[in-house]
């Protein structure tokens, strides 16, 4: 078969005996993909010393029916990121919305998700120690709404109406999102968001910039984020950058002392 050429980004990487190394990939063209890379570690010639976790390039892959290890020919670094490895914040973040993609991603061609995940890093890799946790979760959501899953925020889940802005509402997992107040008095379980959180969610899928600087808020939206995964996305295996990304939150970066910790 003709080699694959097509945009891709690093998202695991792992040496494989004395000379070589396998790689995750998302690729534009076809989706998630793994690939080893024999004598990517001596040689820079046709991989270059930049291409590590994040990296993003041209990749030239050739594929065999009935494999599911591809070969990596050559890959073209065009960005090393290595602005995402600058602090603990922006590296957890990256991990977490990288290991989304890797879970729940797939593999045929989804360019919407490729674009949506190298947004995620370009905004994690620009945002400060403050910030990075609030950049971190509005990657996460946009990843989301690409694989299906957009929460509703600005209007009923159920029937659909209009939320008013400035109302609070309640948020239900399993029914997709905020409630009316009439289709809220049948939801078993769910949590109440004040309007400024339904907005702060409405921004992120938007990718309208919405800083937080209050650190209970930071852990309220993580442990939403987090609930919400469990419940449509959620298999045996667990999210381990997810669980140590939510785990550690923005008090870890240097964000101050954490309150206490809410059970979920």
């Amino acid at each position: 078969m003709p080699p694959v050429v097509t945009d891709a980004i690093v998202l695991h990487t792992l040496d494989y005996l004395e000379s070589s190394r396998i790689f995750r990939l998302i690729t534009r063209d076809a989706g998630l993909r793994s690939a080893l890379a024999r004598g990517a570690r001596k040689s820079t010639k046709r991989f270059g010393a930049a291409l590590g976790l994040f990296a993003q390039g041209s990749a030239e892959l050739h594929t065999k029916p009935g494999r599911d290890l591809d070969t990596l020919a050559s890959f073209d670094v065009t960005r090393a990121r290595g602005e995402l490895a600058g602090n603990l914040g922006r590296f957890a973040s990256a991990m977490m919305v990288a290991e989304l993609v890797l879970r729940f991603g797939r593999d045929n061609a989804e360019p919407g998700l490729y674009d949506t995940l190298s947004t995620a890093f370009d905004d994690i890799g620009v945002s400060t120690i403050e910030q990075s946790v609030a950049a971190g979760l509005a990657g996460a959501w946009r990843i989301l709404a690409e694989l299906g899953f957009e929460p509703a925020v600005d209007r009923c889940a159920e029937c659909q109406t209009e939320i008013p802005v400035e109302a609070p509402a309640l948020f239900s997992h399993p029914a997709g999102g905020t409630l009316c107040a009439n289709c809220g008095q049948l939801a078993r379980t769910g949590r109440t968001l004040p309007a400024t959180a339904r907005e702060a969610i409405s921004d992120w899928l938007a990718r309208r910039p919405h800083p937080i600087e209050d650190e209970n808020e930071l852990r309220a939206h993580q442990r939403l984020l987090r609930e919400f995964v469990r419940e449509h996305l959620a298999d045996d295996a667990p999210l381990l950058a997810f669980g140590a990304w939510d785990s550690t939150g923005p008090y870890t970066y240097g964000m101050g002392t954490p309150p206490d910790r809410q059970s979920p």
